[in-house]
This record gives C-alpha cells, sequence and structure tokens, in this order.
C-alpha cells in the first residue's frame, strides 16, 4: 500500500532536495571556478571582475608553465614516495596495534589500551617533537615525514573495532591448525576486514597527499619538498613562478590563472581515486565504530 503524501510532506521533500542542491553547488563551485580560471585566457581574465561561470577564451599556458616547473615535477615524485612507503608503514602498523588491542587476552590490555587513547587528547608538543627528529638523524628526509606520524590512534581505534567483530571461532580455528598470530592477521582479519582497510588508505592517503606542516618544518632542501608545500609557496608567497620571459604586466594576468592551473594539478589525482573508495567509506567507518 503506498501512503498519499499530505502537502506538508511535499514542503519537506522541497526542503530537502532544495538544501541539498545549494550545498552541493556551494561546495562544488569553488573548484569549477578553479577549473575555468586555469584554462581562461590570462588576457581575457585580467579584465574580468566577479564570479565566472564558463572558461573565457581558452589557453593552456598556465598549464605549461606549471608542469614545465622543475618543484612541481619533484613535488610529485616526493608526494607519491610518501603515498607508497607512507601507506604501507601506516597501514602495517596500525593493522599490528589493531590486532594486539582486539585480543583481550593480551597481558596488560586494559592499561595499554588507556596509554593509547591518551595520545589522542596529549602530546609532548612540536618543539620535543622537532627535537626528536633531529636526534634521531631524519631531518631533511622524507622519512620524517612518515615515522612520526605513521599511526592515528583514531584510526587504530576504529581497526580495532573491525577486527573485535570477527568471530573468535575463526581465531580458535587457527590455533588448532598450527597457525600463528601473524596467519591470523594477514590471512584472516585483514582479507575481511577490506573495507574497514579501504577506509584506512583513504584516510592516511588524503593525509600523505594534504601534507605540507611537517614538510615546512623538517626539510631545508626544496628538492624535497612535497606536492603540497610547493602549491603553498606558490598561492601564499607567489615564489617558484618562472614564467620565461614575460614582461610585469604579463605576469600580472598569468599569476591568477597559474595559481588556479596549480590547484587542479595538485587536487585532480586524489578526486579521481576518490570515488573508487567512497563506496567502502561509509560500510567500514560505521561497522568500526559500533561494533567491539
Amino acid at each position: 500500500m503506498i501512503e498519499k503524501k499530505t502537502f506538508g510532506d511535499r514542503l519537506l521533500d522541497v526542503f530537502i532536495v532544495g538544501t541539498l542542491w545549494f550545498l552541493a553547488i556551494i561546495m562544488v563551485y569553488p573548484m569549477l571556478y578553479e577549473l575555468f580560471v586555469s584554462f581562461s585566457a590570462p588576457a581575457e581574465l585580467y579584465k574580468h571582475r566577479g564570479p565566472l561561470f564558463w572558461f573565457l577564451g581558452f589557453d593552456t599556458s598556465a598549464y605549461k608553465i606549471v608542469l614545465s616547473n622543475p618543484l612541481v615535477l619533484s613535488g610529485y615524485q616526493n608526494t607519491l614516495f610518501l603515498l607508497v612507503f607512507g601507506l604501507l608503514v601506516s597501514l602495517v602498523m596500525t593493522a599490528l596495534g589493531a590486532y594486539c588491542l582486539s585480543r583481550t587476552n593480551l597481558y596488560w590490555h586494559r592499561l595499554m589500551t588507556v596509554l593509547i587513547l591518551i595520545t589522542m587528547y596529549f602530546s609532548g608538543g612540536l618543539i620535543p617533537t622537532y627535537l626528536t627528529v633531529r636526534q634521531y638523524g631524519l631531518y631533511n628526509s622524507l622519512w620524517a615525514l612518515i615515522l612520526p606520524t605513521a599511526i592515528s590512534t583514531y584510526n587504530m581505534i576504529v581497526l580495532r573495532s573491525y577486527f573485535a567483530s570477527i568471530p573468535e571461532s575463526l581465531v580458535e580455528s587457527v590455533f588448532i591448525d598450527g597457525g600463528n598470530h601473524f596467519t591470523i592477521l594477514f590471512k584472516i582479519f585483514i582479507p575481511l576486514s577490506l573495507p574497514a582497510m579501504a577506509v584506512m588508505v583513504l584516510y592516511y592517503g588524503v593525509g600523505y597527499w594534504n601534507s605540507w606542516f611537517n614538510a615546512n618544518i623538517y626539510l631545508k632542501d626544496q628538492a624535497k619538498y612535497p606536492l603540497q608545500l610547493v602549491l603553498r609557496n606558490i598561492l601564499i608567497t607567489g615564489s617558484n613562478l618562472d614564467t620565461g620571459s614575460a614582461s610585469v604586466v604579463d605576469y600580472e594576468m598569468l599569476e591568477k590563472s597559474i595559481k588556479a592551473s596549480m590547484v587542479i594539478v595538485s587536487t585532480l589525482p586524489i578526486l579521481v581515486i576518490y570515488p573508487f573508495l567512497q563506496k567502502y567509506f561509509v560500510g567500514g567507518i560505521m561497522v568500526g565504530s559500533l561494533k567491539g
């Protein structure tokens, strides 16, 4: 039986749909604006004022300047290094920590859980962390952006909750067959927790991709800067812009297009990858946070 909607129900539906469309527009438009600016002709863009809803002409000179910048290319390489090795280290260490916390028969289980939870709210601060990085010889190394922040306590707790939802009978069967804890983790828990692992990949991946603050502190060699720090220097300080033999007027015309194209270049890869992981996001995060 189909219920007939009242006028109030229809009005509520219109309000909800309208609100969602409004939120979608105000969130998508900034990205579209940067896209329109990046491909617009600099001379026409220089004279334009106000919102932009389509390309003003069509010009790819800003992308040619950005992609020919050696710091942008090295920034991509460094960011890919952080993604590959950072994700590998973070996922392995988070999985190991989550597995230990999911074993309630572990010695001092409750004490370790409390001590780990404390780190979510308290830390040593920036200066002790900086001194520790220098003392271990990680200063001016890309590993300084991976090892000190390799584990997120929140992510570990989410994954621990997911592991705890797996039936204990599977664990006992592995021990009966002669397996060990590594067999349980890598052959049972992780394959059964792919939605939660996909959420971890998304969380850590976005974190490494957007990382610039630690790089600004721990790196002094510009050739080791990740992409986001290069972007930050271009957008905020206006440095690292090479427009060749362009005059001052040409530079002023090109600057806005170059900054917009840099935003697109640095954001596009994560936008392409996100839809493939998004389907796991809701299920993984809800099950991991509610069970255990």
